[in-house]
């Protein structure tokens, strides 16, 4: 199983493997799972087919739930980014099914926070224009569910959290406005920012937690990780992404070493 291990370091480790399939990761052992899965609404990915019926989509989405639960830690905690609803290929629930199959594959409810991202459209189409008749309603927003295994209070850990008073105020509060991500910029086609991970990261775990992206991307979540002093794991099906995700992790790091050296260098 080695040939699945893309990339490794002491606190960094990504994983060119199907999640549903991966054994390389222990169950009970991760702290935090921060992720974003596929929308199933055509996005153009490389190795992964982001149009399959509804039913389909969610049984996939039951699958990989009932997996991620069996790694959390009894005090693990997940924070899940899934569109409220979707209206390309017929309207659906998307964020309320998916919170159901959560639920019925182990994981209890704690609350949700609504993403302005500013920059996105969720609409494919109008319906009736400027009629009663048919109007489509779309909310361009997307949903960050805080899923938890089987206890809210966080036992486990350094016990020590590196989150402001400054970000705490503001990040319990269930809106949060920042931009999303560019495409182009990131090279994969549906980035999310680090800034998104890093507030969950922050707000949800303790330095030093171990912290799983099971659909990894871009690699955010890992750019957050060491933001933040967290163990970083990602698994990440389609080859070309590990690649960009480990790229960006190799080139945040040397920044911060050029960073340092400057610092030590001035004083």
């Amino acid at each position: 199983m080695k040939d699945k291990i893309f990339f490794e370091s002491s606190e960094m480790l990504i994983i060119n493997d199907d999640f549903l399939k991966t054994n390389l990761v222990d169950e009970n052992s991760i702290d935090l799972i921060v992720t974003s899965p596929p929308y199933n609404v055509d996005i153009k990915y490389g190795a992964y087919n982001d149009k399959i019926p509804y039913d389909v989509y969610l049984q996939f989405t039951e699958i990989w739930l009932s997996k991620a639960n069996k790694l959390l830690k009894d005090d693990g905690r997940m924070c899940l980014n899934i569109p409220l609803d979707k209206n390309k290929g017929g309207q659906q629930s998307v964020y309320a099914d998916i919170i159901s199959i959560a639920k019925k594959v182990g994981f209890k409810y704690h609350s949700s926070i609504v993403w302005n991202e500013q920059n996105i459209s969720r609409r494919t189409a109008w319906g009736s224009w400027l009629s009663a008749s048919a109007p489509y309603v779309i909310a361009p927003v997307e949903m960050i569910a805080i899923l938890y295994k089987k206890r809210w209070k966080k036992e486990s850990g350094s016990g020590i959290s590196d989150i402001t008073k400054e970000e705490f105020i503001e990040w319990t509060n269930g809106v949060w406005t920042f931009m999303g991500e560019s495409k182009t910029k990131i090279g994969h086609p549906a980035p999310f920012p680090v800034e998104l991970p890093l507030r969950c990261i922050k707000l949800f775990s303790f330095i030093g937690d171990t912290v799983l992206d099971p659909f990894l991307g871009s690699g955010s979540t890992l750019i957050a990780c060491l933001h933040t002093k967290r163990r970083g794991i990602g698994i990440e099906i389609d080859r070309k992404y590990c690649e960009i995700a480990k790229n960006r992790i190799v080139n945040k790091v040397r920044q911060v070493q050029l960073k340092f050296e400057i610092n030590e260098g001035t004083d």
